[in-house]
Protein backbone atom coordinates (compact mmCIF):
# COMPACT_ATOMS: atom_id res chain seq x y z
CA UNK A 1 0.00 0.00 0.00
CA UNK A 2 0.84 3.10 -0.92
CA UNK A 3 1.84 5.70 2.21
CA UNK A 4 -1.32 7.57 3.38
CA UNK A 5 -2.07 11.01 2.30
CA UNK A 6 -2.19 12.98 5.50
CA UNK A 7 -4.72 15.51 5.59
CA UNK A 8 -5.26 18.51 8.33
CA UNK A 9 -8.82 20.02 8.54
CA UNK A 10 -8.48 23.36 9.65
CA UNK A 11 -9.60 26.86 10.45
CA UNK A 12 -8.53 29.17 12.60
CA UNK A 13 -12.40 30.69 13.29
CA UNK A 14 -14.70 28.23 15.34
CA UNK A 15 -18.25 26.45 14.05
CA UNK A 16 -17.15 26.34 10.36
CA UNK A 17 -17.78 22.77 10.31
CA UNK A 18 -14.35 21.66 10.32
CA UNK A 19 -15.16 18.28 12.60
CA UNK A 20 -18.38 17.83 10.97
CA UNK A 21 -16.29 17.11 7.48
CA UNK A 22 -13.27 15.75 9.30
CA UNK A 23 -16.32 13.00 10.70
CA UNK A 24 -18.23 12.82 7.32
CA UNK A 25 -15.65 12.80 4.59
CA UNK A 26 -13.83 9.99 6.78
CA UNK A 27 -16.56 7.83 7.04
CA UNK A 28 -17.13 8.11 3.24
CA UNK A 29 -14.13 7.24 2.21
CA UNK A 30 -14.51 4.42 3.69
CA UNK A 31 -17.72 3.33 2.62
CA UNK A 32 -15.49 3.95 -0.66
CA UNK A 33 -13.22 1.25 -0.04
CA UNK A 34 -10.49 2.93 1.90
CA UNK A 35 -8.81 2.70 4.57
CA UNK A 36 -8.88 5.91 6.64
CA UNK A 37 -7.53 7.04 10.08
CA UNK A 38 -9.39 9.91 11.62
CA UNK A 39 -7.16 11.52 14.41
CA UNK A 40 -8.87 13.91 16.93
CA UNK A 41 -6.11 16.21 17.88
CA UNK A 42 -8.68 18.55 19.60
CA UNK A 43 -8.85 18.76 23.61
CA UNK A 44 -12.77 19.10 23.42
CA UNK A 45 -12.73 15.35 21.75
CA UNK A 46 -15.49 15.92 19.25
CA UNK A 47 -15.00 13.93 16.70
CA UNK A 48 -14.35 10.82 19.40
CA UNK A 49 -17.72 11.38 20.59
CA UNK A 50 -19.01 11.62 16.71
CA UNK A 51 -17.86 8.26 16.56
CA UNK A 52 -19.10 6.63 19.41
CA UNK A 53 -16.12 7.17 22.01
CA UNK A 54 -16.54 8.68 25.24
CA UNK A 55 -13.78 11.53 25.91
CA UNK A 56 -13.96 11.70 29.49
CA UNK A 57 -13.66 7.91 29.88
CA UNK A 58 -11.10 7.49 27.18
CA UNK A 59 -8.09 5.88 29.29
CA UNK A 60 -5.31 6.21 25.98
CA UNK A 61 -6.14 8.74 23.56
CA UNK A 62 -3.60 10.76 21.15
CA UNK A 63 -2.04 12.29 24.08
CA UNK A 64 -0.37 9.61 24.99
CA UNK A 65 0.45 8.24 21.78
CA UNK A 66 2.67 11.62 21.43
CA UNK A 67 3.94 11.46 23.99
CA UNK A 68 5.61 7.90 23.67
CA UNK A 69 3.25 6.57 27.05
CA UNK A 70 1.58 4.26 24.62
CA UNK A 71 1.74 2.37 21.47
CA UNK A 72 -0.22 3.80 18.01
CA UNK A 73 -2.06 0.54 18.40
CA UNK A 74 -3.22 1.07 21.64
CA UNK A 75 -4.32 4.20 21.16
CA UNK A 76 -6.19 3.67 18.04
CA UNK A 77 -9.82 1.78 18.18
CA UNK A 78 -12.36 0.50 15.65
CA UNK A 79 -15.48 2.40 14.40
CA UNK A 80 -19.13 1.46 13.54
CA UNK A 81 -17.28 1.70 9.86
CA UNK A 82 -14.56 -1.17 9.50
CA UNK A 83 -12.48 0.63 7.32
CA UNK A 84 -11.95 4.13 9.53
CA UNK A 85 -10.44 3.62 12.29
CA UNK A 86 -10.25 6.26 15.09
CA UNK A 87 -7.31 7.98 17.55
CA UNK A 88 -9.61 9.51 20.23
CA UNK A 89 -8.85 12.67 21.89
CA UNK A 90 -9.72 13.61 25.65
CA UNK A 91 -9.18 16.63 27.87
CA UNK A 92 -5.88 15.52 28.93
CA UNK A 93 -4.70 16.49 25.42
CA UNK A 94 -4.06 20.40 26.32
CA UNK A 95 -2.18 19.49 28.86
CA UNK A 96 0.51 18.81 25.80
CA UNK A 97 0.32 22.75 25.47
CA UNK A 98 2.40 22.91 29.04
CA UNK A 99 5.01 19.64 28.50
CA UNK A 100 5.57 20.25 25.68
CA UNK A 101 6.55 24.06 25.44
CA UNK A 102 10.13 23.54 26.32
CA UNK A 103 11.23 20.27 24.88
CA UNK A 104 12.86 20.02 21.61
CA UNK A 105 11.49 19.94 17.76
CA UNK A 106 7.86 20.52 19.76
CA UNK A 107 6.05 21.13 16.83
CA UNK A 108 6.67 17.78 15.70
CA UNK A 109 5.68 15.24 17.97
CA UNK A 110 2.35 14.39 16.11
CA UNK A 111 4.13 14.02 12.67
CA UNK A 112 6.36 11.11 14.18
CA UNK A 113 3.29 9.42 15.53
CA UNK A 114 1.62 9.60 12.64
CA UNK A 115 4.55 8.39 10.24
CA UNK A 116 4.67 5.38 12.53
CA UNK A 117 1.12 4.31 10.86
CA UNK A 118 0.68 6.03 7.40
CA UNK A 119 1.78 2.73 5.72
CA UNK A 120 -1.31 0.84 6.98
CA UNK A 121 -4.15 3.48 6.01
CA UNK A 122 -4.72 5.57 2.54
CA UNK A 123 -5.98 8.53 3.93
CA UNK A 124 -5.13 10.12 7.66
CA UNK A 125 -7.56 12.81 8.46
CA UNK A 126 -6.58 14.82 11.13
CA UNK A 127 -9.29 16.99 13.33
CA UNK A 128 -7.40 20.37 14.57
CA UNK A 129 -8.72 22.80 17.54
CA UNK A 130 -9.92 25.99 16.05
CA UNK A 131 -7.29 27.97 17.54
CA UNK A 132 -3.53 28.83 16.88
CA UNK A 133 -1.89 26.68 19.28
CA UNK A 134 1.42 24.23 19.72
CA UNK A 135 -1.45 21.55 18.74
CA UNK A 136 -2.39 23.58 15.63
CA UNK A 137 1.01 23.88 14.57
CA UNK A 138 1.78 19.94 15.29
CA UNK A 139 -1.30 18.93 13.41
CA UNK A 140 -0.25 21.36 10.20
CA UNK A 141 3.23 19.90 10.71
CA UNK A 142 2.26 16.05 10.53
CA UNK A 143 -0.05 16.64 7.55
CA UNK A 144 0.83 17.15 4.08
CA UNK A 145 -2.16 18.72 2.98
CA UNK A 146 -4.82 21.07 4.43
CA UNK A 147 -8.22 21.17 3.87
CA UNK A 148 -9.90 24.33 4.88
CA UNK A 149 -13.74 24.32 5.77
CA UNK A 150 -15.15 28.01 5.30
CA UNK A 151 -18.41 28.73 6.51
CA UNK A 152 -20.49 31.05 4.14
CA UNK A 153 -20.46 33.86 6.36
CA UNK A 154 -17.64 36.90 6.20
CA UNK A 155 -15.75 35.87 9.62
CA UNK A 156 -14.77 32.81 8.06
CA UNK A 157 -12.87 34.60 5.25
CA UNK A 158 -10.78 36.19 7.79
CA UNK A 159 -10.14 32.95 9.89
CA UNK A 160 -8.84 31.34 6.04
CA UNK A 161 -7.10 34.29 5.50
CA UNK A 162 -4.75 33.97 9.17
CA UNK A 163 -4.74 30.21 8.34
CA UNK A 164 -2.80 30.91 5.19
CA UNK A 165 -0.61 33.31 6.95
CA UNK A 166 0.05 30.29 9.79
CA UNK A 167 1.20 27.96 7.03
CA UNK A 168 3.49 30.66 5.29
CA UNK A 169 4.83 30.89 8.54
CA UNK A 170 5.17 27.18 9.00
CA UNK A 171 6.75 26.38 5.15
CA UNK A 172 9.21 29.20 5.77
CA UNK A 173 10.57 28.58 9.65
CA UNK A 174 10.28 24.96 9.75
CA UNK A 175 10.61 24.02 6.25
CA UNK A 176 7.75 21.81 6.13
CA UNK A 177 6.02 21.88 2.33
CA UNK A 178 2.48 21.91 3.25
CA UNK A 179 0.11 22.01 0.50
CA UNK A 180 -3.82 23.08 0.03
CA UNK A 181 -5.98 20.40 -0.14
CA UNK A 182 -8.49 23.04 -1.07
CA UNK A 183 -10.93 25.20 0.35
CA UNK A 184 -14.31 23.64 1.55
CA UNK A 185 -17.31 26.05 1.43
CA UNK A 186 -20.08 25.00 4.58
CA UNK A 187 -22.88 25.67 5.52
CA UNK A 188 -24.20 27.23 2.79
CA UNK A 189 -27.79 28.44 1.34
CA UNK A 190 -28.59 29.29 -1.81
CA UNK A 191 -31.48 31.41 -1.13
CA UNK A 192 -29.19 33.87 1.19
CA UNK A 193 -27.51 36.44 -0.88
CA UNK A 194 -24.60 36.73 2.10
CA UNK A 195 -23.93 32.95 1.48
CA UNK A 196 -23.79 33.62 -2.87
CA UNK A 197 -21.69 36.62 -2.51
CA UNK A 198 -19.07 34.46 0.22
CA UNK A 199 -19.13 31.44 -2.70
CA UNK A 200 -18.14 33.95 -5.73
CA UNK A 201 -15.71 35.48 -3.67
CA UNK A 202 -13.90 32.51 -2.19
CA UNK A 203 -13.87 30.89 -5.87
CA UNK A 204 -12.77 34.46 -7.84
CA UNK A 205 -9.86 35.32 -5.12
CA UNK A 206 -8.75 32.31 -3.46
CA UNK A 207 -5.25 31.89 -4.68
CA UNK A 208 -5.46 27.42 -4.46
CA UNK A 209 -8.38 24.82 -5.01
CA UNK A 210 -12.28 25.31 -3.82
CA UNK A 211 -14.20 21.73 -3.90
CA UNK A 212 -16.90 22.05 -6.26
CA UNK A 213 -18.73 20.28 -3.55
CA UNK A 214 -20.89 23.04 -0.70
CA UNK A 215 -21.99 21.51 2.25
CA UNK A 216 -25.06 22.76 3.05
CA UNK A 217 -26.60 23.28 5.86
CA UNK A 218 -28.95 20.63 7.27
CA UNK A 219 -30.28 19.20 10.21
CA UNK A 220 -28.99 15.55 10.01
CA UNK A 221 -25.06 16.87 9.49
CA UNK A 222 -26.34 18.21 13.19
CA UNK A 223 -28.03 15.44 14.49
CA UNK A 224 -25.98 12.57 13.59
CA UNK A 225 -23.54 13.33 16.41
CA UNK A 226 -25.81 12.75 19.09
CA UNK A 227 -26.41 9.13 18.06
CA UNK A 228 -22.68 8.34 17.70
CA UNK A 229 -23.01 8.02 13.74
CA UNK A 230 -21.80 9.67 10.69
CA UNK A 231 -24.22 11.56 9.09
CA UNK A 232 -23.80 8.28 6.01
CA UNK A 233 -25.01 5.64 8.84
CA UNK A 234 -27.99 8.01 10.51
CA UNK A 235 -29.83 9.77 7.41
CA UNK A 236 -27.98 8.30 4.09
CA UNK A 237 -30.75 10.13 1.72
CA UNK A 238 -29.90 13.82 3.02
CA UNK A 239 -28.76 16.69 1.26
CA UNK A 240 -25.62 16.94 4.06
CA UNK A 241 -24.93 13.23 3.12
CA UNK A 242 -25.17 13.68 -0.04
CA UNK A 243 -22.81 16.48 -0.31
CA UNK A 244 -20.84 14.92 1.64
CA UNK A 245 -20.45 11.57 -0.72
CA UNK A 246 -19.76 13.83 -3.12
CA UNK A 247 -16.92 15.31 -1.77
CA UNK A 248 -15.20 12.16 -0.96
CA UNK A 249 -15.69 11.72 -4.55
CA UNK A 250 -13.31 14.49 -5.42
CA UNK A 251 -10.78 13.98 -2.96
CA UNK A 252 -10.18 10.61 -4.34
CA UNK A 253 -10.16 11.83 -7.70
CA UNK A 254 -7.50 14.02 -6.52
CA UNK A 255 -5.55 10.72 -6.21
CA UNK A 256 -4.55 10.75 -9.86
CA UNK A 257 -3.64 14.16 -9.63
CA UNK A 258 0.00 15.56 -8.97
CA UNK A 259 0.64 17.28 -6.02
CA UNK A 260 2.61 20.10 -6.75
CA UNK A 261 3.66 22.54 -3.71
CA UNK A 262 2.06 26.18 -4.44
CA UNK A 263 3.21 29.17 -2.92
CA UNK A 264 0.66 30.68 -0.14
CA UNK A 265 -0.10 33.47 -0.80
CA UNK A 266 -3.47 35.03 -1.03
CA UNK A 267 -4.72 37.25 -3.81
CA UNK A 268 -5.21 41.47 -2.98
CA UNK A 269 -8.73 41.35 -3.26
CA UNK A 270 -9.47 38.12 -0.75
CA UNK A 271 -12.45 38.92 1.22
CA UNK A 272 -13.32 41.91 -0.58
CA UNK A 273 -17.01 41.71 -2.09
CA UNK A 274 -16.76 44.82 -4.06
CA UNK A 275 -14.08 43.77 -6.03
CA UNK A 276 -14.45 44.25 -9.88
CA UNK A 277 -15.14 41.05 -11.62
Amino acid sequence: MQMARVIAICNQKGGVGKTTTAVNLAAYLAIMGRKVLLVDFDPQGNASSALGAEPLKIQKSVYHGILGAAEPETVTRNTVLSDLHLMPAAPHLAGALVELVSVPAREAYLRKLVHRVRHKYHYILIDLPPSLSLLTVNGLVAADEVLMPVQAEYYSLEGIGQLLQTMKLIRDNLKHPLTIAGALITMFDKREKLSREVAWNLRKNFPHKVFETEIPRSVALAEAPSFSKPVALYRPDSLGALAYSRLANEVILEEREKHVAMPVLASPNFGNFHAPA
